[in-house]
């Protein structure tokens, strides 16, 4: 067993660099060093009771160590990274501290037991399994009494065996070439003279099919996707699949709880959409498909659309074959141009070829599809800011007032929200009446709040929900007796956007006249009521309710979802400085109307060359997806010293570099405005951006996939002037 603590000494490193000016910042990297992880070492024992041990100690982030023996040696052997050191043991166990160092010097430890005995091994007990996920690979665990460490032998021909060995206790992996049966053994070692041999033929398998699903989609609106085949749209309805000219074997199976089509012996898969007027995909900017392949498959894999109408075709890559795993691709319907291809509006016949005969594909996820249409607009909606076309909210036993929002933070950035106060109403609510009666067919059917109730408000013992209902007007003060209505349950103390959707979620009609219709079908309805922790009660509750919308269903956020408004429920890892002070929690200077949120990040730069502040994300950004950054911002002119141009930057950079990650990176600049709130925009579609250049590569940051890293500066870099700004509300969208 492994106890491991963090040790840190403090030393200068003193760095002689020669290199142009903009080398001469990367003296940060010194900070971005990695401490030590995954300590161990392997003993090797020699086998004539002098008790000889060669230990090799390994870790991640680590240049040398130190290695304490665990008897009465004095001192450690201080070991570089790759070698090893011996030392002669009497019989006994021992705890072995190994001390890692990294090019900072900082230290971690870890302590592993070692075992010296002259006794042969006993009781010997060895488990050995196919990995789950890697085709071909067996894992290895022996433990024993008196042994220190174990060798596996493959049973192969032709390799100098044994091929792995490890500490008694630990797992070690092997990765055979070949699925099939083999003799193996597992030789199990101590001080001693004598070993314990464990011998069993043993069946290597390889993975055949994919052992999980394909990864899920995104949500995505009816217009701006067309599904050929996908769990998570609508597909198209297909004439013909396979057609009678294709050549391999298809079959559509279920694996992993998730619907996919295997292709066997596959030459060319052919479909036909219809033949009248085939499938209209000429809005569509890409084609994705998913697939996985065995090892050993390792053919071409290409997609063709033909168009029999107008006449033409072409055909494009999914490009290099990776095996094992599942591969997500998605192509530039630019790229079918390029043949004799007609147009794109007529489709009628889509083919999946490999170039040779692959033995097995597997497809998941197949369609067409283009950027959110701005999401389609909405047909009502109001943010509580002036900008909406709900032509009032009324209270019904409730309060409806619109306030600044007491609850500003990453959950919902806005300046104004609707206050829903019910002090003990038996039926309270609040409502209003469209200008027009709602037609919840072609996908308009989705009503959605984000909603915030506090859990110091409520008394009583109401379940904790929202419900909204349709209602029709024309019954005046009986409108209620015809309301269909939708009930979600909430969670106190945050934003959550609540979401109704009259197609698809459960809905419950009143049914006061014994008819019960679904709500789709109806065309009398033009009354919105929502009502917080139901009604029938006389129990009070506070709620705040902003960007009410009601149209077609809204485009899910992926990841990375990047948001922080500094009050605690932010999305961002952690802040970093470089050269500058980055406070989280920093009492907000400058309350006014533009910004009434209680914390903000303080930014300080006292003089740092190239001051900035940080953060990196899990995930990498994908800009196709989401583009634009956004953040609040207030410069105090008085905190400003130099003559630089008052402007902020966002640069994006591959943190995977370390402390060269500013070598890849592309900036977008904006001019600020001193002494006020802003809010500034950067996008990396529609701005104009700037790439580093470093090593003569100018790619286009949309068609990038390496940037996880975002840097904020203020008032440029490369001087020794001060400013201080004040951030809030950052925002990845």
């Amino acid at each position: 067993m492994k106890k491991i603590k963090n040790l840190y000494k403090f030393f200068f490193l003193l760095l002689i660099v020669v290199a142009c000016d903009e080398e001469l910042r990367d003296i940060s990297f010194a900070q971005s060093i990695e401490l030590p992880s995954n300590i161990s070492a392997t003993y090797d024992v020699t086998q004539d009771n002098t008790g000889l041990v060669t230990i090799t100690p390994t870790a991640d982030s680590t240049v040398s160590y130190e290695v304490y023996f665990g008897d009465n040696t004095p001192d450690p052997a201080i070991v570089t990274q790759g070698e090893n050191v011996q030392h002669t043991y009497a019989e006994g166990t021992y705890q072995v501290k190994i001390v890692a160092s990294n090019l900072n010097g900082d230290k971690v430890e870890a302590t592993q037991q070692l075992v010296v005995s002259f006794k042969a091994p006993q009781n010997l007990v060895v488990v050995i399994e196919n990995d789950a996920a890697i085709s071909k690979q067996v894992n290895i665990t022996a433990n024993a009494d008196f042994a220190t460490m174990y060798e596996f032998d493959s049973g192969e021909t032709g390799v100098t065996q044994p091929v792995a060995n490890g500490n008694i206790g630990n797992t070690i992996s092997y990765q055979y070439a070949t699925a099939g049966t083999y003799s193996v053994k597992v030789i199990a070692k101590g001080a001693a003279i004598a070993t314990t041999e464990y011998a069993v033929d043993f069946e290597v398998t390889e993975i055949l099919a994919p052992i999980v699903a394909a990864s899920k989609p995104p949500t995505r609106n009816d217009v701006d996707v067309i599904s050929i085949f996908s769990d998570a749209y609508t597909d198209v309805t297909l004439d013909e699949l396979p057609t009678s000219w294709s050549v391999g074997n298809f079959e559509a199976v279920n694996l992993n709880n998730d619907n996919v089509w295997k292709l066997t012996s596959l030459d060319f898969l052919g479909m036909v959409t219809n033949y009248t007027n085939g499938i209209d995909v000429s809005a569509m900017e890409k084609l994705h498909i998913d697939y996985w392949v065995p090892e050993g498959v390792t053919n071409e894999l290409l997609i063709k659309i033909v168009n029999t109408v107008d006449g033409g075709e072409d055909i494009e890559s999914l490009g290099t074959t990776v095996t094992g795993s599942w591969q997500s691709i998605d192509i530039d319907m630019t790229g079918f141009d390029g043949g004799n291809l007609a147009n794109k509006e007529k489709i009628t016949q889509i083919l999946i070829d490999s170039d040779g005969i692959a033995g097995v594909v597997y497809v998941d996820n197949f369609y067409f599809y283009k950027a959110p249409s701005g999401v389609s607009p909405p047909l009502l909606s109001d943010d509580f800011e002036g900008n909406g076309n709900i032509p009032a909210f009324s209270g019904d036993a409730a309060g409806a007032n619109i306030i600044d929002n007491p609850q500003n933070n990453a959950g919902n950035f806005s300046n104004k929200i609707l206050e829903y106060t019910d002090t003990g109403g038996q039926y309270a609510n609040i409502q209003f009446t469209a200008p027009t009666k709602f037609d919840l067919k072609n996908g308009q059917s989705v009503f959605s709040i984000n909603l915030y109730v506090p859990s110091s408000s409520i008394t009583g013992n109401q379940t904790n929900q929202v419900s909204l209902k349709l209602q029709n007007s024309d019954l005046g003060g009986n409108s209620w007796q015809t309301q269909t209505e939708i009930i979600k349950t909430i969670v106190l103390d945050q934003w959550q956007t609540v979401t109704f959707d009259f197609v698809n979620d459960n809905w419950i009609n009143l049914n006061n006249n014994g008819v019960d219709p679904d709500p789709v079908d109806r065309t009398d309805l033009d009354k919105v009521v929502i009502q917080l922790n139901s009604e029938n009660n006389n129990d009070a509750v506070t709620g705040y309710i902003d960007d009410f919308y009601y149209g077609v269903a809204q485009v899910q956020d992926t990841a990375p979802i990047v948001k922080d408004g500094f009050e605690g429920q932010g999305t961002i890892p952690a802040w970093v400085g470089d050269a500058a002070g980055a406070n989280t929690s920093f009492a907000n200077p400058f309350v006014n109307a533009d910004n009434n949120s209680a914390t903000v990040l303080e930014y300080t730069d006292t003089g740092g060359q190239y001051a900035n502040v940080n953060f990196t994300v899990a995930n990498k950004f994908n800009l196709v997806n989401k583009s634009k950054f956004s953040i609040k911002i207030y410069v105090p002119s008085s905190s400003i010293s130099g003559s630089q141009n008052n402007q902020v930057s966002l640069k994006l950079q591959n943190s995977d570099l370390g402390g060269n990650s500013w070598q890849t990176q592309t900036e977008i600049i904006k001019t600020i405005v001193l002494d006020q709130w802003q809010v500034i925009t950067f996008d990396f579609v529609n701005d104009n951006w700037i790439n580093l250049n470093n090593n003569g590569v100018d790619p286009d940051p949309i068609d990038r996939t390496d940037l996880d890293k975002v840097v904020i500066q203020i008032n440029g870099e490369n001087n020794n002037d001060t400013v201080t700004a004040y951030i809030d509300n950052v925002n990845y969208y």
